[in-house]
């Protein structure tokens, strides 16, 4: 299974962000989305991501307030990326190593979408769930021996 599986099942609404916006804004937008994680856009090109563990740091620097902090003093400026390609298995890794919840998934410089540790295990479960229902079908089905063989 690879990320373009998951992508094709999830949709491809994206939310995004620029750096020089307040983060007050963008911890809005993401509470009204009911989303984990921002994109932050400049000029076309991904320079970050904002995810609640960078807003949680970014208040606890502040000394509990979010004040007036913009996205790119609070976002990840090195994000780690996939692409549409990328082995669901090389993902799980990637993100168990990196602490990674999100993943932006690219397709040169064009952002394609964002997968996030959920969508993969969704998708892992999923896949085990319909291995599991054709294994019992094919079980279900097994030939019975013929009794004359004399096995």
């Amino acid at each position: 299974m690879k990320v373009s599986d998951i992508l094709r099942v999830k949709g491809n609404t994206l939310y995004t962000v620029t750096p020089d916006e307040p983060l007050a804004d963008a911890v809005t937008t993401m509470a009204e989305k009911d989303i984990g994680s921002l994109v932050v856009m400049e000029h076309g090109d991904l320079v970050g991501m904002l995810t609640f563990r960078e807003v949680i740091a970014a208040i606890v620097r502040n000394g509990g307030q979010i004040g007036g902090s913009l996205v790119r003093k609070a976002m990840d400026d090195a994000p780690v990326t996939c692409t549409a390609e990328t082995d669901l298995d090389e993902i799980r890794r990637i993100m168990l190593d990196r602490h990674a919840r999100y993943m932006p998934v690219m397709d040169q410089r064009m952002l394609m979408g964002v997968i996030s540790f959920y969508d993969v295990a969704k998708a892992v479960v999923d896949s085990q769930n319909f291995e599991n229902k054709m294994l019992k079908a094919y079980i279900r089905d097994w030939p019975a021996e013929d009794e004359g063989s004399g096995s």
